[in-house]
């Protein structure tokens, strides 16, 4: 089954019921300023979100960084997420999505390894606080950071965590020459996989930002992730994330 939904729900209360009106089932919080919402509130919205059947997940903080040289950078990076788990814990969510780090001065290789080893020990706080949550480390988009796809799905094999693919964030990676059907014969095995996707521009350092969703690559990636029977969620990044929804839900009913 293929889910395509928003990111960010703004107020919840009244964006919700809109939501299940249009037929958008999946949506995703959006922390990445900062974890704006209390634990009461999530405690608000969680019942809400189950009555208008909307599964929603949380983009935590960009201020991550789990290879960073400082051990401060590290501890904060680690509460940033383990705040984020708190309130997907209360307001029901399935994945809490983080960019995992920056590979800096050192090698692939130390990155990979310091990155891994912090996500295992977030693994057990979690675990020790019967949070039902399931992390999930992102590809990212610039060269310069952590997160290849083969590095993402290796680091959640290793460490048991979910992952989530961002299909521009590779495009933007690999300077557009993505081959969408070379992605998703690594991923579809998988029992379900959480994903964004939208338009994208980069540079020759790897992305620059988000922009519309192209209708006709939008379409490319339906069918194949049709054809290849992907049992997962879309939550669409771009700037006309509701109108983009909407498109991108359209596209999949006439496919």
């Amino acid at each position: 089954m293929i889910q395509i939904g928003t990111a960010g729900i703004g107020s919840g209360i009244d964006t919700l019921p809109e939501m299940e009106k249009a037929g958008i089932k999946v949506a995703e919080v959006e922390f990445v300023r900062n974890i704006y919402m209390t634990n009461e509130k999530a405690k608000l919205l969680n019942p809400i979100a189950k009555k208008h059947k909307v599964q929603l997940s949380i983009h935590a903080p960009y201020y991550i960084n789990l290879n960073s040289e400082e051990k401060a950078k590290v501890t904060a990076s680690k509460k940033r997420i383990l705040d984020s788990c708190e309130r997907g814990h209360h307001l029901g969510v399935n994945y809490i999505v983080f960019h995992a780090g920056y590979v800096g001065k050192m090698t692939r290789e130390q990155t990979y390894e310091n990155i891994k080893n912090n996500i295992l020990d977030l693994q057990d706080k979690i675990k020790e606080k019967k949070y039902k949550v399931k992390l999930a480390p992102e590809t990212t988009g610039k060269i310069s950071v952590f997160g290849d796809l083969d590095e993402t799905l290796d680091l959640a094999k290793q460490t048991k965590t979910a992952f989530c693919i961002d299909f521009s964030h590779l495009k933007a990676r690999l300077l557009g020459k993505i081959n969408y059907e070379d992605v998703i014969k690594k991923i579809k095995h998988y029992k379900h996989i959480h994903s964004h996707f939208s338009g994208i521009e980069w540079t020759d350092k790897g992305e620059k930002r988000h922009i519309p969703t192209n209708k006709k690559e939008a379409k490319l990636l339906l069918k194949l992730l049709k054809k290849h029977k992907v049992n997962i969620n879309i939550i669409n990044e771009s700037p006309r994330t509701w109108e983009d929804t909407l498109m991108m839900n359209k596209l999949l009913n006439e496919i």
